[in-house]
C-alpha cells in the first residue's frame, strides 16, 4: 500500500447567517442589530477550508442543495482548494445556521438546521472509501447523523488513518465511539456535557480528558477559548496557552479554525502538542475576524504568529 497523505473530512455545509447585537431578543421582542454577514459555514466544512488554507490536502465529504447556498458551498471549497466529494440534492434546502454574535464579546449562539446534510449516511462514507482507507487523517463531528460518522471513524481505523473526532454539537454518545478516536476533541461545554460535571479550572479539564481517555480514546484534547487547550494522553498531559493575534472580533469558529489547523500539523508529522499549538495559532487569528471560512488564516499568517509567539 502506498504512503497514506491528506486529510478526508465528513460533515456538513451551513450558510452561516451571523447577526451581531447587544444581545439575543426575547420572544415577540425585535431588537435592531449592528451589523450582519452571510457566507459559508458548518462544522466540517469550516474545518475542511480551515486545513486547506493552512497547507493541508483536503477532500470534503458531504451533501448540499441544489440551491444558491449550495453554489456558495462549491466556489468556496475551490477557492480554499477543497476538494469538494459533495453529492448535490433536487428538493432538498442546503443547510443554513442562525448566529447571534455579541457586540461587546464577540461570543455567540447559533442554531443549525443541517438541510440536505442532515441526509448523509453510511452510504456516503462508503462511496468514499478508497479516499478514506488511503488518508492520513478522517476527522468528523456530529451536525451529521451519528451512523455516518461512527462508520467513518470506523473505515478510517480499520485502514490505519488517524482518526479526530470533534462531538460536537454536545449530546450523549455510544461508548463504542471512544475506542475509534485517536484524538477526540471537545471544548468545555461538549466535554462537560460527556463526562457529566462542569470544566471551570484546570483540574476539572484534566479530570475530564483523563476520562475520555480511560473510556478508550487514545488522547483527548479540551480547546478553552481564551484559556488556550489541554491535550491528555497516557503517560503525558500539557496545557497550551493560547495565543493573540488582535483583539477578538467573533468567536463563532474558533473551534473549527483549531481543528483544521491541528488536523493539518498532525497530517505533516508534527508531534500531538506541537499539533495542539499550531491550532491554537490559527484560532487566534480566525477571532479577530468576523465570519467563518472567510476568516480562516492562511499558513503565512500560522506560521508568521508562532514565529513571533
Amino acid at each position: 500500500m502506498s504512503e497514506k497523505s491528506g486529510i478526508v473530512i465528513l460533515g456538513i455545509f451551513a450558510a452561516d447567517t451571523a447577526y451581531k447585537a447587544k444581545r439575543l431578543p426575547h420572544i415577540a421582542e425585535t431588537l435592531m442589530g449592528s451589523g450582519f454577514t452571510l457566507g459559508p459555514g458548518g462544522k466540517g466544512s469550516n474545518q475542511a477550508i480551515a486545513a486547506a488554507k493552512a497547507g493541508g490536502k483536503v477532500t470534503f465529504i458531504s451533501r448540499v442543495g441544489n440551491d444558491p447556498f449550495g453554489d456558495m458551498a462549491l466556489a468556496a471549497y475551490a477557492k480554499a482548494g477543497v476538494k469538494a466529494n459533495v453529492m448535490r440534492m433536487e428538493g432538498v434546502s442546503s443547510g443554513a445556521a442562525f448566529i447571534f454574535v455579541d457586540e461587546v464579546s464577540g461570543d455567540n449562539a447559533i442554531i443549525v438546521a443541517p438541510g440536505a446534510a442532515g441526509l448523509i449516511g453510511i452510504e456516503d462514507v462508503d462511496a468514499n472509501r478508497a479516499e478514506i482507507e488511503s488518508a492520513a487523517i478522517f476527522m468528523t463531528q456530529l451536525e451529521q447523523p451519528l451512523e455516518a460518522a461512527m462508520h467513518g471513524l470506523s473505515m478510517a481505523k480499520r485502514a490505519g488513518a488517524t482518526t479526530i473526532f470533534n462531538p460536537a454539537p454536545a449530546r450523549m454518545i455510544p461508548d463504542s465511539i471512544y475506542g475509534l478516536c485517536d484524538f477526540i476533541v471537545p471544548n468545555e461545554v461538549e466535554a462537560a456535557e460527556l463526562v457529566g460535571h462542569s470544566i471551570e479550572t484546570d483540574a476539572q479539564a484534566r479530570a475530564a480528558a483523563s476520562t475520555l481517555v480511560d473510556r478508550g480514546a487514545r488522547a483527548a484534547i479540551i480547546t478553552l477559548g481564551a484559556r488556550g487547550a489541554y491535550y491528555y494522553t497516557a503517560g503525558q498531559s500539557e496545557f497550551v496557552p493560547a495565543l493573540q493575534a488582535a483583539n477578538v472580533v467573533d468567536t463563532t469558529g474558533a473551534g473549527d479554525a483549531f481543528l483544521g489547523g491541528f488536523a493539518t500539523a498532525i497530517s505533516e508529522g508534527q508531534a500531538p502538542v506541537e499539533a495542539v499549538r499550531f491550532g491554537c495559532a490559527t484560532a487566534a487569528i480566525a477571532v479577530t475576524r468576523p465570519g467563518t471560512a472567510p476568516a480562516m488564516p492562511s499558513r503565512s499568517e500560522i506560521d508568521a504568529l508562532l514565529r513571533s509567539a
